[in-house]
């Protein structure tokens, strides 16, 4: 299989006739998932099995199974974690009443929740304090979301669908602000805006995007490759919302078909009928690795020449959690990722 890395201007690309794969960049594991997935892998060097993690600790499913097999115990609740025992709250983040559970039960906890999450946290902390009346626009059942409502429910309305917008209910129409879940597509969400300034024109915005840079990046270059695409395919597991988003967005982009995996496998030959380019990308809490074997299964298949579509580069890291980074002083070895 051929590789020839090419910038973003599709319009002038010249490729031979034939079968080709436009490989998105930036794709795959985020700074928050990176962050995550390493605390729970050096918790287990650290501490030894059984790690107990609340919830996926992201949402892919090999990487679950993957840390699964290495001594991992996932949980719904803390509840299911003996007592005394070590805890680590996923990556998408936990309400303070789940915080205060397991100071009740005297759990040790790891909190791997995302930087740009827990910003949100605060965000909502902040406009509460100030009495305003908080339109959170993300999915309903979503973890992030019960963790971000979570933080003051007495003041958050959850605007999922756009009949939930004539629902909303507020007591200031000069003090209500709108916040979002970090996964949800930039196109989407803005739609739901805009609905709600229709009844709300005092409405006021975030002090800063909500949508994550890796949610909106890994969206931006499905954009860019999906109109020459006869098909893309996501690499990203049911549960992920970022990657749910990205099959949407690369339907709304103009792309002929799109389809969600989490392994080359469940590729259906079917879709690859009279199909001539392949657009491959992965959700931000997929490794690599899983790529690999797309790119691998559609070589088998003809789909030799690989073109990588950048539309940025990605240099952000967040360093582990404060309370595992005290006890790493003593064991500095970092070890294998997932990926």
């Amino acid at each position: 299989m051929t590789s020839s890395p090419q910038d973003t201007d599709l319009a002038d690309r010249t490729t031979e006739q034939g079968k080709r794969v436009l490989l998105a960049k930036p794709r795959g594991y985020c700074a928050g998932v990176d962050r995550a997935v390493i605390t729970v892998e050096k918790a287990l060097e650290t501490y030894g099995p059984p790690i107990y993690v609340r919830k996926e600790i992201v949402h892919n499913r090999h990487v679950v199974d993957t840390l699964r097999e290495r001594g991992v115990i996932f949980v719904d609740e803390t509840d299911e974690v003996p007592e005394g025992a070590l805890v680590v709250f996923s990556a998408h983040g936990v309400s303070p009443a789940v915080h205060e559970e397991a100071r009740r039960r005297n759990l040790r906890t790891i909190d791997a929740t995302c930087p740009l999450v827990t910003k949100v946290h605060k965000e909502v902390n902040r406009f509460a304090r100030d009495d305003y009346d908080i339109l959170l626009i993300g999915h309903e059942g979503h973890e992030e979301v019960e963790g971000t409502s979570g933080e003051a429910p007495e003041r958050v309305q959850l605007v999922d669908k756009p009949e939930d917008v004539e629902k909303v209910e507020i007591r200031d129409p000069s003090k209500v602000v709108w916040l979002s879940q970090t996964t949800l597509s930039v196109d989407e969400t803005m739609e739901r805006v805009d609905q709600l300034k229709e009844r709300f024109p005092d409405l006021q915005a975030p002090p800063s995007d909500d949508i994550c840079y890796a949610t909106s990046n890994r969206q931006y270059a499905v954009k860019a490759m999906a109109p020459e695409c006869d098909l893309v395919i996501v690499v990203g597991s049911q549960n992920s919302s970022n990657s749910k988003r990205l099959v949407e967005v690369a339907l709304q982009a103009g792309a002929s078909d799109a389809h969600l995996v989490d392994y080359a496998a469940q590729i259906d030959e079917k879709w690859l009928e009279g199909v001539t380019t392949v657009g491959v990308t992965s959700g931000a809490s997929v490794p690599d690795v899983l790529v690999m074997q797309v790119l691998e299964h559609l070589s088998e298949r003809g789909w030799n020449q690989v073109d990588e579509v950048t539309t940025a580069n990605e240099k952000v890291t967040f360093a582990l959690p404060r309370e595992l980074r005290k006890d790493l002083k003593e064991n500095p070895d970092a070890p294998k990722s997932v990926r």
